[in-house]
């Protein structure tokens, strides 16, 4: 085993995970292959690694970051705790159930600096090509090392992508965009609410990007919020300066016409329309090409590409459950890695991801889908030795977000819940969210 060698690309949640995973291994005894990740930004944290950058990084590259200033958890963090490092183990105490970006990177990056895992991490690599021989059975890992100016080319027996899909941009046209008098954007390039007081903003999309976006400019100022939908409105209960209208058709000046014949004349449209499957460094024989839903195609059990078995990916489903959900994949390919768990034959692999999609195409609401992604992470978890956790009790919590929003959807951030890993329920913040203007590290964690 020890003469085997492993590429993970990626040092975001996924990425990490899957270093805590053969990390977990070696702790144990066990002879683990050489794990080499790459990573293209200077730290570790993947998206949680926040830049006030937009565009492109300090090394000319496509700036990975969708993150915002004042971002707060949007799912209750009881949902996505790690079973091995809880909160409590963290920070020394309970603390409130949505934490801000700053809180959430501080407990991401605890967990793999008590695994000693940043050695295994190449910073500043950004991969541009990975090839498949079939005459060796190997991966040749081509990338750029940004800070010396150097490419470099290294072999692998199996290959792992956790490069995320929250990264590249979905970026729509609608007529007068050329000529609008103001400011447009995607999601992905938002930094700071701040920019937006005392402004009409108008959103595209109904995701949670937009829920939250608009939310952060209520929150800090903006005169007024009209969120288009193309399908149906996102139905909560909005603030008086806050509006749903139907989809947009075309926008003159500074005027946005909607489907209804309404008009709005607004200072910045901000694009929240998701977000692409973007492997700019793969071929087409590797590249996955999926639907942001939660039955990934082409991927046995979620992780495994069909098209060539030595190659796994990470994290590519839509999303309820997202850092124990990543544990428990790469729990799941590190035991494919190391023998413990024998690939089936290739028409029983290729049949796993269709009946997924079935599965998931029958679910009635959100709740079934809460579930269906929940009894996922049991699959896995009951494959390997990732300590289990109580999963009905972490859907439970999830279950009573999804109320919470429905009663008060400013409000929701206020409510605590029990952590399925210690059983604890969460104190309530000391300021309610729409108050906590500080989001910084030191001022959550104030008694």
């Amino acid at each position: 085993m020890s003469n085997k060698r492993v590429a993970v690309i990626g040092a975001g949640p996924s990425g990490l995970a899957q270093l805590r995973a053969f990390q977990s291994a070696k702790q144990k005894g066990e002879d683990i292959p050489e794990v080499v990740c790459y990573e293209k930004q200077s730290d570790w944290g993947g998206l949680w690694n926040y830049t006030w950058r937009t565009g492109v990084d300090e090394d000319g590259e496509p700036c990975h970051c969708s993150m915002y200033r004042y971002l707060w958890s949007n799912g209750p963090k009881e949902g996505l705790e790690f079973a091995d490092y809880t909160f409590d183990e963290h920070f020394g105490k309970e603390i409130a159930s949505y934490p801000p970006r700053a809180v959430l990177f501080d407990y991401i990056k605890g967990r793999v600096e008590k695994a000693g895992v940043r050695d295994w991490i190449k910073f500043n690599h950004v991969v541009r090509d990975v090839r498949y021989d079939e005459g060796t059975g190997k991966f040749t890992v081509t990338a750029r090392d940004s800070k010396n100016d150097a490419e470099t080319a290294e072999e692998f027996d199996h290959v792992i992508v956790a490069s995320g899909h929250f990264s590249t941009p979905n970026v729509p046209y609608y007529p007068g965009f050329e000529s609008f008098n103001g400011r447009i954007l995607h999601a992905h390039d938002f930094r700071d609410a701040r920019e937006f007081a005392d402004k009409d903003i108008l959103i595209l999309g109904t995701s949670y990007s937009a829920e939250d976006i608009g939310s952060q400019c209520w929150k800090y100022g903006a005169k007024s919020i009209t969120v288009a939908h193309r399908t149906a409105p996102m139905g909560y209960k909005w603030p008086d300066n806050w509006q749903e209208v139907p989809a947009l058709v075309k926008v003159e000046g500074r005027t946005a016409h909607f489907k209804d014949g309404t008009t709005k004349d607004v200072d910045a449209i901000i694009l929240c329309t998701g977000y692409k499957h973007h492997f700019n460094f793969l071929p087409d024989d590797l590249r996955l090409k999926t639907a942001n839903r939660l039955a990934a195609a082409d991927l046995y059990k979620g992780v495994v590409w069909n098209k060539n078995p030595k190659m796994y990916y990470l994290g590519m489903q839509d999303q309820w459950f997202t850092f124990n959900m990543f544990d428990a994949q790469a729990w799941w390919v590190r035991d494919s890695i190391m023998g413990k768990i024998a690939l089936p034959d290739q028409a029983t692999m290729e049949a796993d991801p269709k009946a997924r999609e079935a599965a998931e195409d029958a679910l009635e609401d959100d709740y079934a889908c809460i579930r269906y992604q929940g009894d996922y992470v049991e699959e896995l978890i009951a494959e390997t030795d990732y300590p289990s956790f109580d999963v009905e009790a972490a859907c439970q919590q999830f279950y009573k977000w999804k109320k919470h929003k429905k009663q008060g959807i400013m409000e929701f951030r206020n409510h605590g819940y029990t952590s399925p890993m210690t059983g604890k329920e969460a104190p309530p913040h000391h300021t309610p969210w729409k108050d906590a203007l500080d989001d910084s590290l030191e001022s959550y964690l104030q008694t």
